[in-house]
């Protein structure tokens, strides 16, 4: 997998958040990259206060920010509607309904200019439910493929009000085979590079996998393993 991938566990855009996202940007390369932040999960909720939290925020930091409003299935097919995220340095997925994005992502031309954002090195973030779509698999009331971006990986955001033992007994009762499951806490990143995976920001994150879990602190290594093949939840 080339490019930059971001898994933030929730809490984006507030004070604490800035040595994460600066990390983040960093790995663009530019002085002042661009990032394109898209509130679709919260089509449903507030999504141009998410836009514009989104916006704000990372102007704050140094970045060319804007936003792009998908919100329905149509936006996401549409080519001209779509022509900035060709130059994004940066394509960030709020938090909202996982469900919600899953279905306006599935069989998109956004979808495919996502894959082609990474491809090129650039970086896909997505906190909360933008992360949890990224997977292969996510967790939302029952297990739901996903779009698959990162293979092999299902997201648990928001850990930080989790026990690790009582979700390490959840996930052996019915989980997808082969399956890395990461619990990411707010306001902390699993981020993806060519070196391989580490934690940015303040919380933790913990690696579910074969029967046994184990917590990552920032600036560690997660050991993913690169997955052989998937089956269904058992």
């Amino acid at each position: 997998m080339s490019g930059y991938i971001a898994l933030v566990g929730g809490g984006e855009f507030r004070v604490g958040c800035e040595a994460m996202d600066l990390e983040i940007l960093r790995a663009t390369g530019r002085d002042r990259p661009t990032v394109l932040v898209i509130p679709t999960a919260a089509a449903d909720q507030n999504p141009s206060k998410a836009a514009s939290n989104g916006r704000g925020y990372f102007s704050s930091l140094g970045a060319v920010a804007s936003t792009l409003m998908v919100l329905n299935p149509a936006q996401a097919s549409d080519v001209e509607f779509l022509a900035p995220v060709d130059s994004a340095d940066v394509l960030y997925f709020t938090g909202g309904s996982p469900r919600h994005l899953l279905s306006v992502l599935q069989g998109s031309l956004l979808l495919k200019k996502l894959k082609v954002t990474l491809a090129r090195s650039a970086v896909v973030a997505g906190s909360s439910a933008g992360a949890m779509v990224l997977g292969s698999w996510m967790r939302f009331h029952d297990w739901t493929e996903a779009l698959g971006v990162v293979e092999g990986v299902a997201i648990l955001p928001h850990h930080e009000r989790s026990d690790p033992s009582t979700v390490m007994k959840q996930l052996k009762l019915k989980t997808p085979s082969n399956l890395a499951v990461l619990g990411i806490d707010s306001m902390a990143c699993c981020f993806s590079a060519p070196g391989g995976w580490r934690v940015l920001g303040q919380g933790t994150v913990t690696l579910y996998l074969n029967g046994a879990w184990r917590k990552f602190k920032p600036g560690q290594q997660v050991s993913i393993p690169v997955p052989e093949g998937f089956g269904h939840a058992k």
